[in-house]
């Protein structure tokens, strides 16, 4: 799907902080607007070429928004709003299965998900994560840092499942070839042990590939889960 409609290149210099980086935009050093508060250590590197969203609101103080890097030749999309919109897009269009009334942002117990739709006469609930890290074997990693929402939202689709709906995850992959996806027992333990607790308990897990360009990115095929 279209994302972007006025990218302009540049290089990266630096991450300021969560929210701020500094680019090199036709030779001049620019602050610009960070859309995803991940770690990225291993795709915000000096040098690097990124891609800039122009901001439509001009009294902003940062006039670009940073949604794309390159990475080993490929462009890899960090928007963090981005996988949403991708996501719902691919259930739309019947990737998730025959499903009705779908909305976004839906509120059970005392979580608010991403998705919600109906799967015959059973209500379904469904959370969306966006994937940007890699290991050397092509292996998708999640999280790249720790997240307690992400194993709360687990814990809401298992009690989801256990009250007889149907829920779901769906790991949207900004990488077209990679070869499964894997939780990041280093980093977040806790994640992990949701995610395999999940799994054990009837959630529906499943891990989407996504082609990208610098504007777009659309979900082309399903990978294995490595638990």
């Amino acid at each position: 799907m279209k994302l972007y409609h006025d990218l302009t290149q540049c290089s990266f210099l630096c991450r300021v902080n969560r929210f701020i980086a500094k680019c090199s935009v036709g030779g001049v050093e620019t602050t610009v607007h960070v859309k995803n508060t991940g770690r990225l250590k291993e795709l915000l590197v000096p040098g690097a070429t990124c891609w800039l969203e122009k901001s439509a609101n001009p009294g902003r103080k940062t006039l670009y928004d940073l949604v794309a890097v390159e990475k080993d030749s490929r462009i890899v999309n960090i928007d963090s709003q981005a996988p949403n919109l991708i996501a719902k897009e691919w259930v739309e269009t019947g990737g998730w299965g025959e499903v009705t009334d779908i909305r976004s942002e839906v509120t059970w117990g005392d979580s608010r998900f991403d998705l919600g739709c109906m799967q015959g006469d059973a209500r379904c609930l469904i959370e969306v994560k966006g994937v940007t890290l890699f290991n050397e074997d092509g292996v998708a990693i999640f999280p790249d840092a720790p997240t307690t929402r992400g194993a709360k939202h687990l814990h809401g689709l298992i009690e989801a499942r256990r009250a007889g709906m149907e829920s779901g995850l769906l790991f949207v992959i900004m990488k077209e070839d990679a070869v499964g996806l894997a939780p990041n027992d280093v980093t977040d333990p806790d994640f992990s042990a949701a995610l395999r607790e999940a799994h054990e308990s009837d959630v529906r897990i499943v891990a989407a590939c996504c082609r990208v360009t610098a504007d777009a990115a659309e979900i082309v095929r399903t990978v294995p889960l490595i638990l």
